[in-house]
């Protein structure tokens, strides 16, 4: 180990500065952990609204058509496509979970059922 004038080394503090480096990727690295979790979470919202409003459609049902597509997570746009017997439903989301801090993220969810008769 070398040493100053005083006698002290000159490596006194190294560990320090190491830890509070390690520190910081680590911190950056949970953070980015749970905005990928919270972009899951918005697009299996975006899924399960997709779901429901293609199931209600395909029934027929206007009025739960409409109380499933209030579940869509925020900002999202809701749209029923009829193809034959078949009802498409397509949610779009541009998700950011954390506003302007993080980037945003297309998310697009779709569900497909065959219309029931009767």
């Amino acid at each position: 180990m070398r040493q100053d004038a005083t006698g002290h080394g000159r490596d006194r503090g190294m560990v320090t500065a190491e830890l509070a480096l390690g520190s910081l990727f680590v911190a950056a690295f949970v953070m980015f952990i749970a905005w990928i979790v919270s972009v899951l979470m918005l697009y299996a919202g975006c899924q399960s609204t997709a779901g429901e409003v293609a199931r209600q459609a395909a029934r027929g049902d206007e009025a739960a058509v409409a109380l499933a597509k209030k579940d869509a997570p925020g900002g999202s746009s809701v749209k029923i496509a009829r193809d034959g017997e078949q009802v498409v439903v397509t949610v779009v989301l541009k998700a950011k979970p954390w506003g302007p801090l993080m980037p945003s993220v297309r998310l697009e969810a779709s569900a497909t059922t065959i219309s029931e008769s009767g």
